[in-house]
């Protein structure tokens, strides 16, 4: 999965170019291409002055130093700003548009409409829960630059006014716990320990002084000296207090009042609530008893894919009996850390050379990527990995993060589909080439549409088998078992959410289903009370980009192209299904009309 606190798109002051913007700025544009150009300029530019972390994240400096602003106040006047938003755009004539204007106008509207709609809900009400939130902000210094004094001393300006952050964090939950909107217990009892990390008697061995542990060279040993100096004063006077404030809060006041209901519906308006999340996170109007059918059909059509693996391997047992050898034996599994991490390298280097033999080389990212492990103070709560992505002007690179904690439970016959997901040619792919699409607006390159994203990822795991990686039949077992996992989730989180289920029955369709490991099971569970509609997007979105490719194939026969296929999936950046089909229907008719594929702007 690609983790990030809040992915937003921002466009740099005065300087935000897309397809049709360069002839604005010759004066050649239609009035309706002017206004919309000039829409997206102004928001997002809001965009970045209002998540000045995430801009810093993305490449724009602007607002290095500067936290969010997330008091109550201000996120009223940003609700009534976004309202604001759609007025204008609504007296935009879309129809006056030209096709990739108008991709730019639909996924605008899209975006804003769910904002006003997240915020009518309460979402924000729930700023902390065991995967994301202020305690979690440890790795933030993995995302951010540190190469001139500047960078540094933007960061310190971060440290010394981080306790009002903290404050607005603070007053939200107590809101929350006001308004009855608050997270599941099962799924916080693992925060305290969380935020505890943050909490150090010497600044030197906090987290947010990794940075000043190896400092660039073109800095003068004077200046890196002061700024350690300064760096181990302002965590031991702001940073380190603000956490021992959230830690008694949580643990005396909010975690008591946390529901013991698992449930999204058990919510306040709870049913408009899920069905929001699994519109949000599918960009589909699939209900939620609708999904839990595809999910249960799904299961079935996987496991009698699996049977033919067993009698590859001539396996004799059940099913049942088979996933027991598989979690016992140990030859399936490395007993150190570092030989699980020296394993997830070896596989993303064995992808890289096969990658032109399926994408045009011109729309491959120039960025690189590496693997890190998981911080271990976060690891025991959560994935087995997750994508970083790069920053958007490639002054840092992106990185898988891999979960090495316990790697007697983690199996060697994941790996290589894993590394498939979160890397090249899943999430380090893509979120690198839309960040690389510089004629597009950059609210686009910068978006992320989980259904698209997380389709992408999960549909070129079947693109690696095509590649020929899963070379022996336990890797395929593997690939096998995270399409049945990501099958299981259709069927577990609308179960949870809507179907009354308990998180024992959730666990134990689980554990009759897949071949996870019962410390994995746990962890999944959890993520899918904590996160309601979010782990439906991955099967829901491979199964639209494959009905896409049979589609394109069918009607174009020896015309179909996989490369091109490819490129015109990721060629306008992420978007909602819906427009993706869009999309691929009109790129078909240009193929069938002997159109030749064009290459983005900047590609």
């Amino acid at each position: 999965m690609f983790r990030a606190f809040k992915v937003i798109g921002f466009c740099a002051l005065l300087s935000c170019t897309g397809i049709g913007f360069a002839a604005a700025a010759g004066g050649s544009a239609r009035p309706a291409a002017l206004a919309l150009h000039q829409l997206l300029r102004t928001e997002w530019q809001r965009e970045m002055r209002e998540h000045p972390l995430e801009a810093s994240g993305d490449g724009f400096h602007q607002y290095d130093g500067k936290w969010a602003d997330m008091s109550l106040a201000s996120l009223a006047r940003e609700h009534q700003e976004d309202l604001q938003t759609l007025r204008r755009l609504a007296a935009i004539p879309r129809s006056e548009l030209d096709p990739e204007d108008r991709i730019s106008y639909d996924l605008f509207k899209h975006r804003y409409e769910m904002r006003v709609q997240g915020y009518d809900l309460k979402t924000y009400l729930m700023p902390i829960n065991e995967l994301w939130g202020i305690q979690t902000l440890r790795t933030v210094t993995q995302t951010l630059r540190f190469r001139t004094r500047a960078d540094y001393r933007h960061y310190l300006e971060r440290l010394r006014t981080f306790m009002p952050y903290m404050d607005q964090t603070i007053t939200l939950l107590k809101r929350g716990v006001t308004a009855g909107m608050t997270e599941p217990r099962v799924v916080m009892q693992g925060v305290p320990a969380q935020i505890a990390a943050n909490i150090v008697a010497d600044p030197a061995a906090s987290p947010f002084y990794a940075p000043f542990r190896t400092m660039p060279s073109l800095i003068p040993a004077a200046e890196q000296s002061r700024l350690r100096t300064e760096a181990r004063t302002a965590i031991a006077e702001v940073v380190t207090p603000a956490y021992r404030k959230l830690q008694h809060y949580f643990d005396q006041d909010y975690l008591p009042h946390c529901r013991t209901s698992i449930a999204a519906d058990a919510l306040p308006n709870g049913k408009a609530y899920y069905a929001y999340m699994v519109r949000k996170y599918t960009t589909t109007d699939l209900t939620p008893h609708q999904i839990h059918q595809i999910g249960l059909k799904r299961v079935a059509q996987i496991h009698a894919q699996m049977q033919r693996v067993f009698d590859q391997i001539g396996f004799k047992g059940t099913y049942r009996q088979f996933v027991h050898y598989l979690r016992t034996n140990p030859r399936f599994y490395y007993k150190h850390p570092a030989q699980l991490l020296e394993a997830y390298r070896a596989a993303a280097m064995r992808v890289n050379p096969l990658l032109v033999k399926y994408f045009p080389v011109w729309i491959l990212p120039r960025v690189p990527y590496g693997v890190r492990a998981i911080p271990a103070s976060l690891a025991p709560d959560t994935y087995p990995a997750y994508s970083v992505p790069p920053s958007g002007d490639g002054s840092v690179a992106g990185y898988i993060a891999v979960n090495l904690y316990k790697p007697q439970s983690r199996p060697k016959y994941d790996i290589q589909v894993l590394v498939c997901h979160e890397g090249r040619p899943g999430h380090q792919l893509q979120i690198p080439i839309a960040m690389e699409l510089k004629g597009l607006p950059n609210f686009r390159r910068f978006d992320y549409y989980s259904s698209y994203g997380e389709g992408w990822a999960l549909y070129t795991e079947s693109l690696c088998g095509q590649m020929g990686l899963y070379s022996n039949p336990y890797s395929k077992f593997g690939y096998l078992d995270w399409q049945m996992w990501r099958a299981v989730r259709l069927v577990v989180d609308t179960g949870i959410h809507s179907e009354g289920w308990t998180r024992a029955q959730a666990v134990r369709y689980f554990e009759q289903n897949t071949a996870l490991s019962t410390q994995n099971i746990n962890t999944e569970v959890n993520r899918y009370i904590a996160w309601p509609g979010q782990a439906l997007s991955y099967m829901i979105g491979q199964m639209d980009i494959f009905h896409l490719r049979k589609q394109a194939q069918q009607a174009l026969g020896a015309k179909f192209n996989i490369k091109e296929f490819h490129a015109a999936i990721l060629e306008h950046g992420a978007m909602p299904l819906t427009e993706l089909n869009h999309v691929i229907e009109r790129w078909i008719r240009n193929r069938q009309a002997g159109k030749p594929m064009r290459r983005p702007a900047g590609r």
